[in-house]
């Protein structure tokens, strides 16, 4: 599901130092261009995450930003943008440092839930999390996460 979804088009790599603000932008920038979300989800994000929406931090340096459906999630659709320079950590708090975020859209439930359950498993193996930060290209990351699912389909 998510090797459908995490296409290399929809993946980008930043050397920029970023704030969270910044960050949220650019990795939904995909997602707009795709017209996968409107304008106004990005602002969504943002806002929630301004009135305190650290719970996008899942840990070990991942985000996951995303907004509620009615907010401009025209279909169901992942980015994910790797910070390589520094953190650009959530509310300005360095326990919230994040270089690894994803943009998260879900049109509909049952879209939501499959897409959220596939991302889960893959950042929660340790092996695959940390090769995904390590990775240099959308290319490798799209080769990390279709190798995982085979894996896991057996």
């Amino acid at each position: 599901m998510l090797s459908e979804l995490l296409t290399e088009e929809k993946i980008r790599f930043s050397n920029e130092v970023l704030d969270w603000r910044q960050a949220v932008a650019q990795v939904a920038e995909p997602l707009l261009d795709a017209g996968d979300i409107t304008p106004g989800y990005v602002d969504a994000m943002i806002e929630s995450i301004a009135a305190g929406g650290t719970y996008i931090h899942l840990g070990y340096g991942i985000a996951l930003a995303h907004a509620r459906p009615e907010a401009g999630a025209v279909r169901t659709a992942i980015s994910m943008l790797r910070l390589t320079e520094r953190p650009a950590p959530l509310l300005d708090l360095p326990e919230h440092a994040v270089d690894l975020y994803f943009c998260f859209a879900a049109a509909d439930t049952a879209a939501h839930t499959q897409a959220m359950a596939s991302l889960a498993r893959i950042l929660s193996d340790t092996e695959t999390r940390e090769a995904l930060r390590d990775a240099r290209s959308a290319a490798d990351v799209t080769q990390l996460i279709t190798r995982f699912e085979e894996r896991a389909s057996k």
